[in-house]
């Protein structure tokens, strides 16, 4: 049921002020109208979130992870409404929405997982060794434990997956942590539909009504409003770079700073090596355009970037790739504003001196819509021209010349921070590779090999993060187990009465989880 709530724990909560939802497709606004938290809400969702936290902190494991496993399924339970209610707001395709929600599911699925198998407590155990010399050692203990309620921000391009029960709130949850949600008012429908889920799963699973909480609403301050509250702890954030430090401003400049993980701009650079460029140019042309094109751009791994070295093979790259850019229609916008935002980026490399128009894609015929962009410019004028570098969030790419590979090596090592670079190699290109792989390492999160950046994987190994501007955080990733560490902190117990011991370090080890004691290993009973 979608009625426009604010839900404060297993509470709904009606307010005076409100904003709808437009469908992007069509320009028009969605029933119904949804209810704008504000000041009061914030401040009783991080009163029951904070009031939650020790009991929910304190849980087993295997609790934990029925409770995601709970969630998950609730999500699933909604059925049809959900999807067809985010094609609405999203104007995108079922098949991808359903992708989506599989993808959500499987993240909570994940860290239930994770949670159950124990190794993201890092629990370490040092024995006292008293008769040591010329001093004994005592005894020590150390575990993670959660950092206390965390904010999650909705974002735009994924309505389920890095939203609502997205990877920051599973990956929280998972931790330990209450979670307080901002909802993404482009889809508040959506977002409302599995907040409910997740509200019923912490019901159903006996949990402190606090532990989940969500706040709709369209405005700035509401952001501000719940990262200033104190007993807000972290903050996860996927959306445009001046959204994202704006939020790392505010946390700073509290009495207690909070870290912000913040996703923010990517252009991810594809580097076409001669070898590869040479043998399979017109097709490395069609599939950069499918995955440039792929949802309309909307992407945060989407290729804004491709760099080779100048000659005919380069030519007959850019000629194929425009040929079929052409050949593509064009696709709707998520929001009105994302769609002026993309117009407003593809003007200015239109117009820019220093840069060709190489193609466009097929004509619009409808609301926001996205026709596709690419352009090429020579290194020279890449490198002297920081602008060229900067993001057009959709389906929008600029081709780099370059005279030698002294000059791509200088094109990569002046990136700002990327969450992605590929490399397209042959064999014979591998050499040359090999120089420019740690120039690349120091400005991204992942590296790929002949392939495109669309499509993030969630698995163990998946880093999605990178150094400054991509995400403000680089030692961290959004995807991924991995993910469950930001939510987490280490804390040593020395000399603890056994009685006082958290289970996770006891000598029982009552969890059966794998631990390391006096540096070596011990793998897990169960």
């Amino acid at each position: 049921m979608i009625d426009g709530s604010i839900l404060i724990g297993a509470e709904a909560r009606q307010s005076d002020t409100r904003f709808t939802s437009v469908d992007p497709a069509t320009g028009e606004a969605l029933q119904p109208a949804f209810s704008s938290a504000g000041a009061e809400a914030v401040d009783a969702a991080c009163a029951l979130a904070e009031a939650a936290f020790p009991a929910y902190a304190a849980i087993t494991p295997e609790r934990r992870g029925a409770f995601l496993d709970t969630a998950a399924q609730a999500i699933l339970d909604i059925g049809d409404e959900l999807i067809v209610r985010a094609m609405q707001e999203t104007g995108l395709p079922r098949a991808r929405l359903e992708g989506e929600r599989a993808r959500t599911v499987g993240q909570l699925r994940l860290f239930a997982s994770v949670v159950r198998q124990g190794d993201w407590l890092d629990a370490t155990i040092d024995p006292a060794l008293p008769d040591r010399q010329p001093l004994p050692r005592p005894d020590l203990r150390r575990m993670n434990l959660p950092l206390g309620p965390v904010a999650v921000f909705g974002a735009s391009n994924f309505p389920l997956a890095f939203s609502v029960a997205g990877g920051d709130t599973a990956s929280a949850l998972a931790a330990g942590c209450p979670v307080v949600v901002k909802g993404h008012p482009a889809h508040p429908g959506t977002g409302e539909l599995v907040a409910r889920a997740i509200a019923a799963a912490v019901a159903s699973s006996g949990l402190p009504a606090g532990v989940f909480s969500y706040l709709p609403g369209e405005t700035n301050a509401l952001g501000g409003t719940l990262v200033a509250d104190p007993r807000i702890n972290a903050v996860g954030f996927t959306g445009s770079r001046g959204g994202g430090l704006a939020l790392v401003r505010i946390a700073a400049a509290r009495a207690e700073p909070i870290p912000v993980y913040a996703e923010m701009s990517s252009i991810n650079p594809v580097i076409l090596f001669p070898a590869a460029l040479a043998a399979r140019g017109p097709a490395l042309a069609t599939s950069f355009v499918a995955s440039l094109t792929m949802g309309a751009g909307q992407f945060c791994t989407n290729p804004g970037l491709v760099i080779g070295l100048d000659g005919p093979d380069l030519d007959a790259f850019v000629a194929a790739a425009g040929q079929a850019l052409q050949g593509t229609g064009s696709a709707t916008m998520l929001t009105p504003g994302i769609h002026a935002a993309f117009e407003k980026g593809v003007g200015a490399l239109a117009g820019h001196d220093a840069v060709r128009t190489v193609a466009r894609g097929g004509p619009g015929d409808g609301a926001n819509q996205a026709v596709g962009a690419l352009f090429e410019t020579s290194a020279e004028q890449f490198l002297a021209d920081s602008a060229l570098g900067n993001e057009v969030f959709g389906s929008s790419s600029i081709v780099v010349r370059c005279r030698d590979t002294a000059e791509l090596a200088k094109v990569v090592a002046g990136l700002e921070g990327q969450l992605t670079a590929t490399i397209q190699i042959d064999p014979a290109d591998e050499a040359a590779a090999a120089e420019i792989l740690p120039l690349l390492a120091r400005r991204v999160g992942r590296i790929l090999a002949n392939g495109w950046p669309t499509g993030v994987e969630v698995a163990h190994a998946m880093v999605h993060g990178g150094p400054f501007p991509a995400t403000s955080d680089s030692r961290t990733t959004s995807v991924g187990s991995k993910a469950i560490e930001r939510f987490l902190r280490p804390v040593c117990f020395q000399n603890l009465p056994a009685s006082l011991i958290p289970a996770a370090i006891g000598d029982a080890n009552e969890w059966g989880i794998a631990r390391r004691i006096d540096g070596q290993r011990e793998e897990s009973p169960n």
